[in-house]
């Protein structure tokens, strides 16, 4: 790893995504997602990357979720990619931060009809008696809505993790890990290496 960027994570990330990108076959954007109660009872599940840059990593989720209202509660998270494919791990951990109602609704827009749909009728989280129940749901919000974009639930929103370290794994033959943290430091980031 020694070759790869040691000041800048988002250009290694940026490379390790492509990467990814080209060499999984499911999900390369697919991300644990670590949050905690405010009194620290942690919980874990994927969610889906859907921007990303020098400015945090960006995902969309229903605010009255277990998870929104975990990040209410305690806006510090956690992230981690695992590109099985590629043999490699990399882990974010930061604040988070809800993106703007315009970028939620763009986003909510972008995705398909029944996606939009399945969102706007999901109590997630929330217990649910029957199945039909919530597909109940979708085919009544449909006749309401029977064509263009369904409106953006208000709790349908977005949280950028906006990372203060990163830690890039690459596995060695012989469980010879390379890994190397980054943290900010000021404006910048330092880096070092760590045991494996």
């Amino acid at each position: 790893m020694s070759a790869l960027p040691v000041n800048d994570p988002f250009s290694l990330f940026d490379a390790w995504f492509a990467e990814a990108r080209t060499s999984e076959p499911n999900d390369s954007n697919a991300m644990a997602l670590a949050t905690a109660t405010a009194d620290g009872h942690p919980s874990v599940r994927m969610v889906l990357l859907k921007e990303h840059g020098p400015d945090g990593f960006v995902f969309y989720t229903n605010a009255h979720s277990r998870k929104g209202e975990e990040i209410r509660a305690n806006p510090r998270a956690a992230l981690l990619f695992h590109w099985k494919s590629l043999r490699r791990q990399i882990r974010i951990e930061g604040t988070l931060e809800e993106v703007s109602p315009d970028q939620a609704d763009a986003y909510f827009h972008s995705r398909n009809r029944v996606s939009q749909l399945g969102s706007a009728a999901s109590d997630q989280s929330r217990p649910l008696h029957e199945r039909s129940d919530y597909l109940q749901r979708v085919e009544q919000l449909a006749e309401r809505y029977p064509e263009g974009d369904i409106p953006r639930p208000a709790h349908w929103t977005g949280f950028r993790l906006i990372p203060a370290a990163m830690e890039f794994w690459l596995d060695r033959p012989n469980r010879l890990h390379d890994r190397r943290r980054f943290s900010r430091s000021g404006d910048g980031w330092a880096s070092s290496l760590l045991y494996p």
